[in-house]
Order: C-alpha cells, then structure tokens, then sequence
C-alpha cells in the first residue's frame, strides 16, 4: 500500500527561496553594473567569432526568445568591434560612391568610386564648372575676334554666292530668260524687251520658236543647276568652317576647366571617362551653353529641359552635370552599424524614384537613392528575420546580393512583376562588402535550414540565445549586478536586498525551474519598473520585496477577466467539476490556457465509460476533429498500457470511451493521459476517485508517468478554484510526476495554503502510485504468473476484463 504521505511535496519543494542574507548588500546603490553580458557565454562565443571572421558567407543568425537581450547584445558587440577596427578603418580603403550620366547607355547610370570625402567636392565642382563653362562660353562667343571671324566667313560665303549666280544670270539674260529667286527654288522666266513675256504671247507661238525657247531654257534650267549646287556646297562648307571656328573656341574655352578638374582626380578611370564623355557633350551640344535663357532647352512643363535622346530620361539639357553623390563616407570615422526596423524592399536594396511629368512618370540617375545595405558597405547590418520574410522579394534579394557582393537600387515592380512593367533605369551595380546579422526564432532558423539550400552558403554562423542560465551563487551576483544597471538606466528607485531576492526568485519562476533563472531581461526589466512604480506610489524610497509581489499580482490582475470568468462558472456549477467526494470513472484533469502574456490553469471533468465491444479507445475529441496529434498519441498510448498490463493471457474486449466534458474548443497535449488512465481504471475496477484530488501529467507504455509543461499554473488554477468555493482542506490538493518537483515555483500563498493544511500537492512516479492515491485501494503488483493479490485495483480490472472477454467469446458463439 503506497503511504500517501510519502507522495506528498515537501513544503521547502514547493517554491525555491533566495535568501537576501546571502546576497552580501542592503541595496543595490552599493552594486556596479555588469561589464559583461550574464547568461549567454554561448552565443557572445559565437557572436564574437562571427563578426571576427571576414570571408564571405560568413553572415550570423541569431536565434533565441524575445526579451533575451539580443538585440542589447549584438549593438554592444558591435559597437566594440567598430572601437576596435577604428584606426585600422581610418587607414582603409573606404571610398563614396556617386552616380553619374553615361554617355553611352542612358538608361545605365555609371557608378563612380572616389576617395572617401570627394563625392561632394565631385559635385561641387562639376556643379561649378557648369556654371563657368555657361560664362565662359557666352563671353568667347561674344567678343569682337569671334564675331570678326564670324563676319569674315559670312561675308566670303555672300560673295561666293553672288559669283556663283552672276554667270548663271548672264547666260540666262543671251539666252532671253531672266532668273527670280523664290521660297521654293529659283525660277526661269522668259523675257522680251526686258519684260516677262505674257501667257497669250507664249500660247501664239510658232511650234518653231516654241522649240528655240525650250531648247534655250534648258540651256539655262541647266547652269542654274550647276548654280545652286555650287551655292550648296559653299554653303556646306560654311557650316563647316563655322562649326570648326565654334569648336575651336569652345575646345580653346573649356578645356581650362576641364583639365583643372581632370587634375584634381587623376587616376580615377572612372571621373576621367565621365569627365571625357561630359567634355565631348559640352562641344556637340553648344547652343544651351549659349543661350541666357535657361527654357531654350525645350521646356515640358516642370521646369527641366531635353538632351538629345535618351526616352524616358528626364528632359534637361544640363542633366549631364548632374552628379549623384549616392553614398557619402566622409564623415563616418569607422564601420557603420545599420539597424533596419522595416526593412521593405527599396529600404534594403535603394529606390529608383520618380516624378510625374503631363501625364507620366520620369527618372534620371539623379533620383536613385541608396538602401541600408550601400550605407551599411564596410560595416554591418542587422535585420529581423520575420520582418525580412514579410515583404515580398527582401529575402531573395537578400542572398543574390551577398552571394555577389554586388547591389544596386532597383524597381521592385520589375522583379515581382517581371514581364508586365517596361524596363526603367538599370544602373551599374556597386560592390559591398558588409556582414549581415539577422535575428529570429528557432523555429524560422529551422525552416530556412530544411527548405532553402542556399542558407547555409550565406549564413554560416548560428548564435544561440538561451532562455536561462544555472541558478548558481554567481549567477545570482551577476543578477544583482544586472538589476543595479536596469535600475541606474531607467531612473528607477534601488531596490533592497529582499526586493532583490523576490526578483530573482521571479527570474526562477519564469522558467519554471528551481536550479535556473530566466535571461529574458527584457521581462525582467519590465518588473523592474512596474515594482519601482508601485514603490513610488507608496512614497517608499527602496523597492522592496512587497513592491515587487504587488507588481506581479497587478500584472496578473489586469489580464485575468477569463480566468476569472471560468472559475466563476465553476463556482456557479455553469462548468461542472466536483471538488468533493468521490466518483467512478470521473476525474479532475488540469490544463493550461495561454492568452498571450498570461497563462492559467483550470480543471477539466474527463470521464470514462467502458464496456463489452471491439477493442480500443474512442477519443470522444478526435471523433468530432477537436483534439491535437499530440493529444491522440497519448490516448493511443493508453491501449499500449492496457495490452501490455492486462492482456496477456486473453484479448481486450472492451470499447473505452473517453471525454473532456463541457469542452467545445480544440485540445492538444498528452499532459492528460495519465489522467484519462486513472478515469480508465476506475471504470473497469468500479472503485470511485476522490474528486479533490486533480490530475496532470502524461503516461507511456510502461505505466511511467512523465513530466509536463504548466505545472505551476496548473496547481494555482485548482487552488484557486477550491478557494473560492470553499472547499479547501485536508482532501484537497494536485497530483503532478515526480519529475516536475523541480519546476514547482508556486504562488506565496499557495505555500501557505500547503502549510496550513488546506491543500495538498502530491508527485507520483508510476500508474499504480497514481491510481492508488486515488482510490485509496492498492494496485497491486503481479506475481510470476502474472495475476495480482485479490481485492487490489489491478486485480479488479483484470477480472473485469476477463470477464468482458469471456462475454464476448459466448455472445460470438451464439451466433447472434
């Protein structure tokens, strides 16, 4: 007979105590802050190998809960790399980036490197330069040595016309023809006397003067042609000859500033072949230059004019000397660190913006604006893996850029629309060098690792936040230390030494373990200010251990209208649960119900009904498709027990149906099956099961009962209940596996309730501890044969089964 007393947690069991004696101060004012991060050796070791190592691929994802410090830890292990590499980075080849106009293809913006600090003296300069070659110009082709030049030509072109036609009119006068000069050509017209001879005159003309004056016309029609092809030519090579004097002057004008800028970034190929390709526009596109009035250009209604070709760029004539500083170092004095909260896709990757212009849109490379990772080039860039996943194409754009190393902005029409949209600007893309940690859960890191091939090529580095560390004397110091730096950060009220120990133990009960303390600092900072609050509205000038309870009890409070709703409908019988006396088949089970920042247990009436039939268990839940896989598995466990426990000198007979009554939502879990099994039991065996007593935990096939999630809640759920209706006492409590002893972290007052002897918690290792807890009744071990002492729990439902077995093999053999 199991001694009932024995199964009982002891009360120091219960909740794990830190001592404030032990913690050697009276207040945390006394403390320093931690130098270090506590609680994450771990992945601190792999964060600071991956952002020592420089090759490729080498990227870190971090995983781990939110609130573990990972974000605090990786911008501070950061920041100590960028000290670190900060003279190296003065010294290294860092360079901006600009973007400028290419002659050659104008829908692909060049991409220009210079030194770092330059790209703005790059656009000053040429921005400058406009300026002086549009003075400089309009001066050289004003002054009296171009104009007299000009005058010459004009002048020597005017008296090569004129000779050029006098012959022609000499002969066309011997021939009785005189010339005149029309808009559409020169014509010949038939004179007499000086004069034009009439229509009627030509009309009464013999044929034989008809010919004569045909055959003279063509004479002259003849040498006007030979006229004014000579006057084309001259002509032709007047525009030449003009052209040439233009360019001499121009060439003879800009070349100063050119050279001057050439000069100032020789070397670079690249400003040397954009400065040549400006140079050559310049000469090939003079008449701008030349004109005071900017809207010569070929206005379109915003302002900016039209260069020779290029559809779809922006119209205006001086574009060209437009430089687009895209990135610009000059001021950064080591690796930049880019934080991007909303990494969509043009945050990440740049943006090729666009104007509207009489009814469509427009874009130069003087509208690409750079992404976070050109602005993270030679440094780092962290993003959130769930963010990232969020907008479409981040993540495949992503991985093509840092299997390249190469980026440029992009319209992410065209990548998710490919096929549907024209084709805009492509600019040449820019080489990056950055390393990109990205955070998210263990979950999206699996994921990524299962299903995408290429993750492991670009993220090579896992750093793994945990969720806890031990509950060690150092550790405790180091958490001192940590509340000392939270309350020093936030302007909190110190706390004293109990107000310290009533944390730490909250640290403990957040993970549900008595030998670790959580790393979610993050909720642990969030107790920190709500305890600081409650202190300052009792005008107390520590925080102490009482301020800290008030704050959790506060922030159990303001979340727990359902369960409180649910423990009224208990109380009011709405939701039936007996808390006393005793039943057959029926137990109180225990589950947990998570809303988010709040979890709570409530029990639940599971019944069982056995009887003769085919063998097997019917999952009342799994029939009406409201139980889980999980949930399933431990009822298909439960036959396992039964065959093995009790069939093995006959076959099971009996169909057991099973219920969570009044249950109407999905469930999931095994962390019911014991306490199906024990309802099970007490239905084949007829002995009744006290209903004070709830049950949690899961069975295996041996008849082990194992640990499950919850067991804190789940015990103060059924107190709560008991409480409040009344029925606490010495016949009241929780059994839960043996191994959940350790993660007890209960409630103060549920302590006490334990103390005072109005409630029970209870730890069981097997079936047979369980059932005979219950029932009061022994289980009953077999002997060699198999068969248990009589008057035991096993014992009776082995003869039920029996008996349900021979049943069945008469009701078989009677045919009907």
């Amino acid at each position: 007979m199991v001694d009932a007393e024995k199964l009982e947690v002891a009360i120091p069991n219960l909740r794990w105590r830190c001592d404030p004696k032990t913690l050697g101060f009276d207040c945390t004012d006394e403390l320093e802050p931690p130098t270090g991060f506590i609680g994450q050796e771990r992945a601190v070791h792999a964060l600071e190998f991956g952002l020592g190592i420089t090759r490729r691929g080498f990227n870190i994802f971090v995983t781990g809960l939110t609130g573990s410090g990972r974000t605090t830890v990786i911008k501070s292990h950061l920041e100590e790399v960028v000290r670190q590499r900060a003279a190296e980075f003065e010294h290294a080849p860092v360079y901006d980036w600009c973007y400028v106009y290419n002659f050659s293809h104008q829908d692909q913006p060049a991409a220009v490197r210079v030194e770092r600090g330059k790209g703005e003296r790059l656009v000053q300069q040429v921005s400058q330069m406009l300026q002086l070659l549009k003075k400089e110009l309009q001066s050289a082709f004003r002054s009296d040595a171009y104009k007299e030049q000009a005058r010459a030509l004009s002048e020597r072109m005017n008296a090569q016309r004129q000779d050029a036609f006098k012959e022609t009119e000499r002969i066309a006068r011997d021939n009785g023809f005189a010339l005149q000069a029309s808009a559409v050509g020169v014509a010949i017209v038939p004179v007499a006397d000086g004069k034009p001879i009439e229509q009627s005159e030509l009309l009464a003309m013999s044929e034989d003067a008809k010919e004569s004056l045909e055959r003279r016309r063509s004479i002259v029609s003849e040498k006007v042609e030979e006229a004014m092809r000579r006057v084309q030519q001259l002509e032709s090579d007047f525009a030449r000859e003009t052209r040439d004097a233009e360019r001499q002057v121009a060439e003879h004008t800009v070349d100063g500033p050119f050279r001057t800028l050439r000069e100032e970034f020789e070397g670079n190929e690249a400003v040397e072949q954009f400065l040549s390709g400006l140079r050559d526009y310049t000469l090939h596109h003079l008449p701008p230059f030349l004109s005071s009035d900017e809207s010569d250009g070929g206005e379109t209604g915003d302002g900016r004019q039209s260069p020779p070709g290029g559809p779809g760029q922006a119209r205006d004539p001086f574009l060209p000397f437009e430089v687009n500083l895209f990135v610009d170092n000059s001021d950064i004095s080591g690796p930049p660190i880019i934080v991007e909260d909303n990494p969509t896709y043009t945050n990440v990757f740049g943006q090729i913006e666009r104007r509207p212009v009489m009814g469509t849109y427009l874009t130069d490379h003087t509208m690409l604006r750079p992404g976070a990772l050109v602005a993270a080039g030679g440094g780092y860039l962290v993003l959130r893996a769930r963010d990232a996943f969020r907008h479409p194409g981040v993540w495949e754009g992503l991985k093509r850029v840092l299997r390249g190393g190469m980026v440029r902005p992009e319209d992410p029409g065209e990548i998710l629309m490919s096929g549907f949209m024209p084709q805009g600007l492509r600019p040449q893309p820019i080489p990056i060098d950055v390393k990109v940690i990205m955070t998210g859960d263990a979950r999206i890191y699996h994921m990524l690792s299962a299903l995408d091939e290429e993750f492991w090529e670009i993220f090579k580095v896992r750093a793994d936040f945990d969720f806890q560390m031990e509950n060690s004397k150092e550790n405790i110091g180091a958490y001192a230390s940590l509340i000392c730096g939270m309350v020093n950060t936030h302007g909190l009220r110190h706390f004293d030494g109990p107000g310290v120990a009533a944390v730490i133990e909250q640290g403990a009960r957040l993970v549900a373990d008595q030998s670790k303390l959580s790393t979610r600092f993050g909720q642990i900072r969030d107790l920190l200010i709500e305890a600081s609050e409650w202190a300052a509205r009792d005008s107390s000038e520590l925080v102490s251990a009482g301020h800290v309870e008030k704050a959790v009890e506060e922030r159990v409070y303001r979340s727990s209208l359902v369960s409180d709703r649910i423990r009224e409908m208990i109380v009011e019988g709405d939701l039936m649960v007996d808390l006393e006396g005793s039943a057959v088949g029926q137990v109180n089970g225990l589950s947990v119900y998570s809303l988010g920042d709040v979890s709570f247990g409530r029990p639940s009436r599971i019944t069982a009904s056995t009887y003769m039939g085919r063998p097997g268990v019917v999952n009342i839940e799994r029939e009406v498709k409201l139980s889980g896989s999980t949930h399933d598995k431990g009822v298909l466990i439960l036959s396992g027990y039964l065959g093995k426990t009790f069939a093995q000198k006959h076959p099971l007979a009996v169909t057991i149906s099973l219920a969570f009554e009044q249950s109407y939502s999905g469930i999931d879990g095994d962390s019911a099956s014991s306490t199906e099994l024990y309802a099970i039991l007490s239905s084949l065996s007829g002995l009744p099961i006290q209903q004070g007593i709830a049950v949690t935990g899961s069975v295996n096939q041996m008849g082990e009962i194992q640990p499950i999630g919850g067991a804190n809640e789940k015990i103060e759920g059924f107190f709560d209940v008991c409480r409040e209706s009344g029925k606490l006492g010495p016949d009241v409590g929780v059994m839960i596996p043996r191994q959940n002893v350790d993660t007890l972290m209960l409630r103060q007052d549920v302590v006490e309730g334990v103390s005072r002897g109005d409630f029970r918690v209870y730890s069981v290792a097997t079936v047979d501890e369980g059932i005979t807890l219950l029932t009061g009744v022994d289980a009953g071990e077999p002997d060699e044969d198999g068969n248990f002492p009589e008057g035991t729990v096993n014992y009776r439902v082995a003869t039920r089964l029996r008996e349900l077995a021979e049943a069945m093999r008469e009701f078989a053999s009677s045919g009907n």
